[in-house]
């Protein structure tokens, strides 16, 4: 499971077809995204190294897409209320820099316009290593080839700590699928902002399914109450290969 597997089934499935999409980078998951209905938001678009015309019209629900080449923060004051004032967000794709308090403006911000029902994808949210769970500027001076997640890890314990008005897990795939939900809290953490900061890889290490409130990745669908499709047809081509034979 990844994250273009999740975001499409809810779209398709939950009907979350008002997207938005905050770190767009080459368009790698936001072309793919079935929603005629889209925003992607990033201060810089690689779309040339992704042929963006041909995904276009490769994919028709692309045409109305709309753009927004700034940063998230300056997205939220300066363009998010007109954008939303007809349309409001119901599936948004977080995966902008991966820093702690980045990501967390990114998610309040976006909660604000988010109705009842939405729900919020966060990339990055478990990473494995202490390398890849640097803050940026550490991960780039120390030449680390791997991915870099950074510490969204932080932002998703925050949101657990601080706020009694929505649902934080992580699906365990693809580097840490937050999921968030608007809904009363349910096991929320005891932690300060300030113990947060303080918070290192090892931490996260030693409680990473209490904290990230980790899950299955097969969680996903028994919580949305969604079917797994993909599952669904391999065990149609098994059942036809066992009958054939």
């Amino acid at each position: 499971m990844n994250r273009l597997t999740v975001i499409n089934d809810l779209v398709q499935q939950k009907k979350l077809d008002k997207y938005l999409e905050i770190g767009v980078h080459d368009g790698g998951i936001f072309f793919r995204v079935s929603s005629s209905h889209k925003v992607a938001v990033d201060p810089k678009f690689l779309f040339g190294k992704f042929n963006t015309w041909g995904k276009v019209f490769n994919f028709p629900h692309n045409l109305s897409n709309r753009y927004f080449e700034v940063t998230s923060d300056e997205f939220f004051e300066k363009h998010a209320a007109k954008a939303f004032e007809a349309v409001k967000p119901n599936m948004i794709f977080i995966d902008g820099m991966h820093e702690y308090h980045y990501v967390l403006r990114d998610v309040e911000n976006t909660l604000k316009y988010m109705p009842e029902g939405g729900v919020i994808v966060v990339h990055d949210c478990s990473p494995k290593t202490k390398e890849s769970a640097a803050l940026y500027d550490e991960w780039k001076a120390t030449g680390f080839k791997g991915l870099w997640n950074g510490d969204v890890w932080k932002a998703m314990v925050h949101l657990r700590s601080m706020r009694n008005d929505i649902n934080v897990m992580v699906l365990d795939c693809d580097h840490g699928l937050g999921i968030i939900t608007k809904g009363k809290a349910v096991d929320m953490l005891p932690f300060t902002q300030q113990q947060i900061e303080a918070m290192t890889f090892a931490d996260l290490a030693a409680n990473r399914e209490k904290w990230l409130n980790l899950k299955k990745p097969e969680y996903f669908y028994e919580h949305f109450n969604i079917t797994n499709r993909r599952a669904r047809s391999l065990r149609t081509v098994i059942r036809k290969v066992v009958k054939g034979k």
